[in-house]
């Protein structure tokens, strides 16, 4: 990668706090950009339109993400007296639809907490730290990264909440219930002292449980709870978090601050409803529902005047 790129990568890390997954992800687009057309900071506008047909075989959201690190580093470049221009416009702009992520039904959820339950009850500790893992996605709608990144001091003492680090090193509290505080003290009663670990779930070296290790685990429970593995993973149990808040009637800005979401457009994708379920909550909320509100029929008007 160029020297420019490096420095646009520094400026992401020290700047604005992007996480390590966020600075792989650009330094990916941007040096493949590079391999294509040169260095970036020097390209010409029609060297940066001929990325739309290097990219012509990827899927509209790939082409808009790697359009959208090129924007930013031509931003930057002309920022830092590199360019003069900005060849931006000559990128492609593909519309895109994020895609809904898949919806689990209650009885599923019920079906997964009733097998880790139940492995869970011979206090065996993978079996125990299993049920935790769940407890915290789907009770707390924790990411993966947050999840398996947990310090053992973000274990709540005097109040039920965790303090979670979240994208771009900002830290929120998020509420701990009931019996996911029982299934933590089951944890920290039955965790491996050994290696000495910092981290509230760590592997067999010390290091944190990786993210493949927890996606393994929960479609490894999914298959013993009779599921099909391939519909769980952490972001599902988050979104399963979000989706049946909201169906409990939580409100959409108490949502996006639990999720740790800096912009509420992000959680919007998260108030999918069924049809059906909005006619009735219209049928039942809304003012004019209410007898005592309804407006007077046709009837009712001609037979008063």
């Amino acid at each position: 990668m160029s020297a420019a790129t490096d420095a646009f990568l520094a400026m992401l890390a020290a700047e604005r706090g992007a996480a390590n997954n966020t600075l792989a992800a650009y330094a990916r687009d941007l040096a493949g950009a590079e391999e294509a057309i040169g260095d970036l900071a020097a390209a010409p506008r029609e060297a940066v339109a001929s990325l739309a047909q290097e990219w012509a075989h990827l899927a509209p959201a790939s082409v808009a993400r790697k359009a959208s690190a090129l924007r930013q580093f031509f931003g930057f470049a002309i920022d830092e007296g590199w360019r003069r221009d900005d060849p931006s416009g000559a990128l492609p702009s593909p519309r895109t639809r994020r895609p809904l992520p898949k919806v689990l039904a209650h009885d599923q959820i019920a079906a997964l907490f009733a097998r880790a339950e139940l492995e869970a009850a011979s206090e065996e500790p993978g079996a125990v730290r299993s049920l935790v893992l769940l407890e915290l996605l789907y009770g707390s709608g924790l990411r993966a990264s947050e999840l398996v990144m947990l310090p053992l001091v973000a274990v709540p003492r005097d109040a039920p909440f965790l303090t979670i680090t979240g994208k771009g090193g900002t830290s929120r509290l998020v509420p701990v219930g009931a019996r996911a505080l029982e299934a933590l003290a089951r944890w920290l009663a039955v965790r491996p002292g050994l290696p000495a670990s910092r981290y509230l779930f760590p592997s067999r070296d010390g290091k944190p449980l990786t993210r493949v290790r927890l996606f393994q685990l929960l479609k490894g429970l999914a298959a013993r709870a009779g599921l099909d593995p391939a519909t769980i993973s952490p972001h599902v149990l988050r979104h399963a978090f979000a989706t049946h808040l909201l169906e409990g009637g939580a409100d959409l800005r108490v949502l996006q601050t639990l999720l740790g979401h800096a912009d509420i457009a992000t959680t919007q994708i998260y108030t999918h409803v069924e049809p059906a379920r909005l006619v009735a909550l219209v049928n039942a909320r809304h003012p004019l529902a209410q007898p005592s509100l309804a407006t007077p029929s046709l009837a009712t008007r001609a037979t008063s005047d």
